[in-house]
């Protein structure tokens, strides 16, 4: 049997119709497959490959780590350097937040999360926006709404309620009763939703006066996607817990939950070992995300990102296909019509060699998120292959 007909059969398989895109190896922005045929990955991995495919720096990191140790026993107890080094960085570039606890996807960073918000505040409520997605286990899972994705596994977790994303009179829903409220700085699966700029503020200032805990989710928005290291620096306000994932690991499995170490230290007791994880902030992946942060912090991609966004915008935005373009830094939603036309568009992408998506609550607009370290020749190319499968 071919490899795709074991994939087909031994691998699980989450919709009908997969891609099945065979891939033989990958290098900075594209995918190549067996054949030899190159793809411009511009949905970096649905995020992770911040740096592109096989970044320099990551590798060499990553191949130092394997020749010194790998696994060596559950997070928290052994002194690991990777750790300790990526956790220290971390520190120094956020106000306030001093403590990460290392974890292996956005998903888990949401249960870690979710759990110490209950156990500071002594609550159980949470209120998340309608139309985010913050995982897909079943406390994160809890969180979602409209119910499309989770309707076939209620009942989920009680005690959640929703609000709108950007609504000020949605904020009178945070009472006494919440343990805290989670958003997405910038929405995704929605469509690319930026905050108004006041809203942020807004929502910290009342999960303040209520004593609720504020957790932002950069899973998607943080590590250089809209411009900045972390999107919630460009609206002035400091969350209470900071979930970190995707290109947080520089394409390694690697996530967070980071807070400050007084409220980190209500996991230690009553009881102990109030979470854990067996490979969370595995040396091999902490080596890739220390290398991808010193890179994002040092080697100019961040400066880089308004120019690139400006010009991807100027050769899109005036398609007569395009209804709307929004965008957060190098992160677009291109607003088509409908599902129909943005499933044309894909496949037509597709064909092309040129990997574009969809979003979970927006099936009218296409995903692009380019790695950091596209060029502008790339960009060129890349509108290119989007104008004539728009056209089409």
């Amino acid at each position: 049997m071919s490899p795709r007909e074991l994939f087909l059969r031994h691998v699980a398989q989450t919709s009908p119709f997969p891609l099945a895109l065979e891939i033989e190896r990958a290098e900075g922005i594209y995918l190549y497959d067996r054949t030899g045929k190159a793809y411009l990955d511009l949905i970096a991995g649905i995020g992770p490959s911040v740096l592109g495919h096989r970044f320099p720096a990551v590798q060499a990191a990553v191949e130092a780590q394997l020749n010194r140790y790998w696994h060596t026993l559950v997070y928290g107890e052994y002194v690991l350097a990777p750790q300790v080094e990526l956790a220290t960085l971390l520190a120094e570039n956020l106000p306030g937040l001093d403590a990460t606890y290392f974890v292996n996807s956005g998903a888990e960073a949401t249960e870690g999360a979710m759990k110490l918000a209950k156990r500071l505040s002594g609550r159980y409520e949470f209120v998340a926006c309608r139309k985010a997605y913050h995982g897909s286990t079943q406390g994160a899972a809890s969180l979602m709404s409209p119910t499309d994705f989770t309707r076939a596994f209620q009942p989920l977790l009680p005690g959640i309620r929703h609000i709108n994303y950007n609504h000020f009179e949605d904020l009178s829903r945070i009472t006494e009763r919440t343990a805290a409220v989670i958003v997405e700085t910038v929405q995704g699966e929605a469509g690319v939703i930026p905050p108004d700029p006041a809203w942020l503020p807004a929502l910290r200032a009342r999960c303040t006066e209520t004593g609720a805990l504020l957790i932002l989710d950069e899973i998607q928005a943080g590590y250089g996607r809209t411009g900045s290291l972390f999107a919630f620096s460009q609206y002035h306000i400091v969350p209470d817990i900071l979930l970190l994932a995707k290109g947080f690991g520089g394409g390694m499995p690697l996530a967070a939950f980071v807070a400050s170490r007084a409220h980190m230290q209500a996991l230690t007791h009553d009881p102990v070992l109030g979470h854990i994880t067996t490979f969370g902030g595995h040396p091999v992946a902490a080596a890739a995300g220390l290398a991808t942060l010193k890179e994002l912090l040092h080697g100019g991609w961040l400066e880089q990102v308004p120019e690139k966004a400006a010009l991807f915008r100027s050769l899109i935005e005036n398609h007569p296909a395009v209804q709307e373009l929004r965008s957060a830094g190098l992160w677009f939603a291109i607003d088509v019509g409908d599902n129909e036309k943005v499933q044309r568009v894909i496949q037509h992408c597709l064909k092309a060699g040129l990997i574009t998506d969809w979003f979970l609550f927006n099936d009218r607009s296409l995903r692009v998120a380019p790695p950091l370290t596209i060029t502008k020749a790339e960009i060129e190319k890349a509108c290119g292959i989007l104008l004539e499968a728009l056209s089409h």
